[in-house]
Parts: C-alpha cells; structure tokens; sequence
C-alpha cells in the first residue's frame, strides 16, 4: 500500500527537546532530596502531561501534588526552550524532500497547543503542516492509537496508508495499533531497545529507508 500522508511526531522527533526536560526534571527533583533517572524519563517519553504528572510522583516518589512538581518542570523548561532546543538532524531535508513529492504532512504530539505553536512558530515550521493534532484533541494519549487514527480520518486515508515517524515506545506502539507505517528514530533517552516493534529503525529522520518508503520502494 502507498504512503499517501506522512505524520510527525514532536517532541524529541522534530526537536531536542528531551534533553532540556530531562535537566529540568533533574533539577525539580533534586530540590526534594530525589533523583531523576534514565529509566523513568524513558517511562515518560511520548505521554501527555496528564498522565506525566501522576507517573512522575509515583516512580520518583516525591510526596507531593503531581500537578506542583510538573508546573515546576514546565516553568524550568519554558525559560529555555526558546535557545536551547533544536530540530533535529535531517528534519528539514526530509520536510523539502517531502514537499517537492507533494505528500501532505500533519503533527500529532502528546503535549499542549499553546507549547506546540510555540516551537513550531519559533522555528518558522508551522505553515510545512496541513494540520497539527494536541493532547487537546484525542481523550486518550499514545500508545492508544487514537491521534493516529484522527490523522488518518482528517487526511481521508487509510491507516495503512500513513507513515508516522516517532521517537518513543509509546508513539511507536500508537502508530503500530492505528495500523500505520512506523519508522522510529533512537536517542540518548529513547534508546533503540526499546523501539523495536516499530517497521524501521534509522538514525535520523532524512535516512534513505525513509525516502524509500515515501517513494514506495520499500514495504513495511
């Protein structure tokens, strides 16, 4: 089946932005005597702040309102996000390449609009996308499929038709249950190990599978 609509996942995929939450969850911690390990960002990674709040509490085991230690988390990270976050290698080649084959291309991210317009307008991004899916849009968060399968009805495609590009367990699961193409791409908080249920693992989101499967040269 053809890819007929390509969809992005943002946060740690168009840009790296893991490692500044993960600095700023350390730092949140850390004030309460706790730490902040690699395996719980990696539990973390993917899920909408909702459901970030309560994990957070309960795997670090801070004492706390959830919602006190995550306003914490966000007003750390919004003091930087603007300089110290980045697209990620080969984003926009791939966003030109897709273009010049006139594929449409949407975002569906587990975070916040008002978060997401940010970035993508900081970064001049916001017009590459036919349309943009938030945790404000689905009742319930990757890895249920729903956003991914909201994307599929409002590019009026099937599932099997869309490829999604993620970084996280969660957005790989996701992406798999709507029944969508699924390339993954690892990093230092989302290491390859755990991705391994996704089509096509590649280092970086221009990588020649994935201009391969935009051209119908490689199946699933």
């Amino acid at each position: 089946m053809a890819i007929r609509a390509v969809v992005f996942d943002l946060d740690g995929l168009m840009f790296d932005t893991e490692a500044l939450f993960f600095r700023s969850c350390s730092a949140v911690l850390e004030s309460r005597g706790k730490r902040f390990t690699p395996e719980i960002m990696r539990s973390l990674i993917g899920r909408r702040a909702v459901e970030v709040a309560g994990w957070l509490k309960e795997l670090a085991g801070v004492d706390e309102p959830p919602e006190v230690i995550l306003s914490q988390v966000r007003e750390r990270f919004l003091a930087e996000v603007d300089t110290a976050v980045h697209p990620t290698p080969g984003l926009i080649a791939l966003l030109d390449h897709i273009h010049r084959e006139a594929l449409p291309t949407a975002v569906a991210t587990s975070s916040g609009r008002p978060y997401v317009d940010r970035l993508l307008n900081r970064h001049g991004l916001a017009d590459r996308f036919a349309f943009i899916l938030t945790a404000e849009d689905v009742t319930r968060g990757k890895p249920d499929p729903q956003i991914y399968l909201l994307a599929a009805d409002r590019f009026h495609v099937q599932p099997g038709e869309l490829l999604v590009l993620e970084d996280s367990p969660a957005g790989v699961e996701a992406g798999r249950a709507a029944g969508a193409v699924v390339v993954a791409v690892p990093h230092e908080h989302s290491p390859m190990e755990g991705l391994g249920t996704a089509d096509h693992i590649v280092p970086r989101l221009d990588d020649p599978t994935v201009l391969a499967l935009i051209h119908g040269r490689v199946s699933r």
